[in-house]
């Protein structure tokens, strides 16, 4: 049923759950597994410009680390793909590209530490993807351990 799966990650401690969830589909369906990190052109566009090679450098490492995390936590090959632009936009982009199944995601990255639901990168993933989006959010840390972990689909 999924031959591709495409996780987006932006190294963040809510999308490591994603990616954790995303690898365990593949592994179940032996399905290829493509990581994407999206560096923001708006973030990189808003800040002064004599900042903007420093920032674009700054988060060029974390899209590596954040790409280099789904790496070792997979018992496969993933391919790894760091984009620029609109990180919505990229992902959806890059899940055409590559003929992707699914998609999936953290709920809140970031920049999504205050929106109630979802962040504002999965909300726009979800209303525009070309392909189903498996929207992952972070367990509260105060819940219990034998609480069973929830996909939100």
């Amino acid at each position: 049923m999924f031959d591709t799966v495409v996780v987006a990650t932006d190294g963040s401690e809510s999308v490591k759950r994603a990616v954790d969830v995303a690898i365990d589909l593949a592994d179940r369906f032996d399905a290829d597994v493509h990581a994407l990190s999206v560096i923001d052109a708006g973030e990189v566009d808003a800040s002064p410009q004599q900042l903007r090679d420093e920032l674009e450098t700054a988060l060029e490492t974390t899209a590596d680390a954040a790409l280099a995390t789904v790496e070792n936590r997979a018992d496969r090959d993933v391919t790894t793909a760091i984009r620029e632009g609109h990180p919505a936009v990229e992902i959806c982009e890059y899940a055409r590209k590559v003929d992707a199944d699914v998609i999936a995601t953290g709920t809140r990255g970031r920049h999504g530490e205050n929106r109630l639901l979802l962040g504002s990168v999965a909300e726009r993933i979800v209303r525009t993807s070309p392909v189903p989006v498996l929207t992952v959010r972070q367990l509260d840390p105060t819940a219990d351990e034998g609480d069973e972990p929830v996909a939100d689909v």
